[in-house]
């Protein structure tokens, strides 16, 4: 999918923020709309059915953490990417976003360009049908029908739970999977597993992806990032 025809709704009552976001995520050529609390967000949201949306935390009218709930619920918008970008960086604060239904928790501030890189990450999710199997990241590839993992020109064998995990992770960079969704989606609900299966496996593909490439959001889960 083309960047222009990709639409990012951005959501902050501070306008000088407003401004700043918007102007650099249109120089890369994302189609911009704007709203200032959380009700306009939902209205606005339900018009242009953007692809993401960036969202302040404290708002008048209705929080950010009311208003993803609410656009959550919407089917429409199922397929929405949400992330926060609020100046609250508590633990708290942000469990409770991704238990809201976000993606993903960035804390301001924020440099423009890596803005503008996590923005990009959030968004490779939006690719072309016939790019499903083989995932490209940088120098990774991940070839899901053949059960191939390439990392530059070198070709690394991984067992079948670790390759599920990364293909999960990987499948949605920037998106923070969290520990019960992880467990379901690779081990299913009829297998019971200790609490640090996933950290054993999560270490295994550091040491052998690279340690840069898996963050752990305390007390949610983790993400892939590139």
């Amino acid at each position: 999918m083309k960047k222009k025809d990709i639409t990012i709704l951005l959501v902050d009552d501070e306008p000088d923020i407003l401004e700043i976001v918007r102007y650099n995520l249109a120089l890369e050529g994302y189609k911009i709309e704007t709203a200032e609390n959380g009700v306009e967000a939902i209205d606005k949201a339900k018009k242009v059915k953007p692809h993401l949306i960036i969202m302040d935390v404290m708002m008048p009218k209705m929080d950010g953490i009311e208003a993803c709930e609410k656009i959550r619920s919407i089917p429409d918008l199922s397929e929405t990417v949400i992330t926060f970008l609020s100046a609250r960086g508590e633990d708290f604060s942000q469990v409770a976003g991704l238990d809201a239904g976000a993606d993903d928790y960035i804390t301001k501030p924020i440099k423009p360009k890596v803005l503008v890189s996590k923005v990009k990450a959030l968004l490779r999710r939006f690719k072309d049908e016939e790019e499903s199997d083989k995932m490209k990241l940088g120098d990774l590839v991940i070839n899901r029908e053949e059960y191939k993992i390439l990392l530059g020109n070198e070709e690394i064998m991984l067992p079948k739970k670790e390759f599920e995990l990364l293909a999960l992770l990987a499948s949605k960079p920037g998106k923070v999977f969290k520990r019960e969704n992880i467990l379901d989606s690779i081990w299913g609900n009829d297998v019971i597993v200790g609490g640090r299966t996933i950290d054993v496996h999560i270490r295994k593909l550091r040491e052998k992806i690279g340690d840069e490439r898996f963050k752990t959001v305390k007390g949610v889960g983790y993400k892939f990032v590139i």
